[in-house]
This record gives structure tokens, C-alpha cells and sequence, in this order.
């Protein structure tokens, strides 16, 4: 089994709610990413940016797909000072 290659920028990653444990593949040039936790009231996307943070040693944030299993992610800045 390969390591999956972790992203550099913007990127995209489909969602599957409702999964048995939290991972992330990368298939046919698109992170999938199985996660947990319901997507109801919020609770998959709070759990997919608890997941990726941690995956990556860096914070991130959904810049789209609120509503959709489609999002695209980006790096939070780091703040200076």
C-alpha cells in the first residue's frame, strides 16, 4: 500500500460522510476522504477540517462546497507575530 501524497496548495476532496473510521485516499488524481461523523448540522465538515489539520500538520479551511460532498480546501495562513 502507498503513502498518499500530500497536497501544496488549493485542493479538491470528495466526501463520504457517515464512514466507519476517518481516512483520505488519492484516486485517479482526486483526494476521497471518509469521514465519521454524520453530515448533519454541520458535524462532517467541523470533523473533515479536524482530520485534514491533523493529516497535514497544518490548519485548513473549506473555501467551497459547504453543502456539497465536492469541497475545495486551502491552507489557513500562518500568522505573523
Amino acid at each position: 500500500m502507498t503513502e498518499t501524497p500530500k497536497p501544496t496548495g488549493v485542493f479538491k476532496v470528495k466526501v463520504k460522510p457517515n464512514a466507519l473510521r476517518n481516512e483520505i485516499r488519492f484516486e485517479q488524481g482526486i483526494y476521497k476522504a471518509s469521514i465519521a461523523a454524520p453530515a448533519d448540522k454541520n458535524k462532517a465538515n467541523k470533523e473533515l477540517i479536524k482530520f485534514l489539520s491533523k493529516w497535514l500538520g497544518r490548519k485548513v479551511a473549506i473555501k467551497s462546497g459547504f453543502t456539497s460532498r465536492e469541497k475545495l480546501i486551502s491552507f489557513c495562513r500562518q500568522s505573523t507575530g
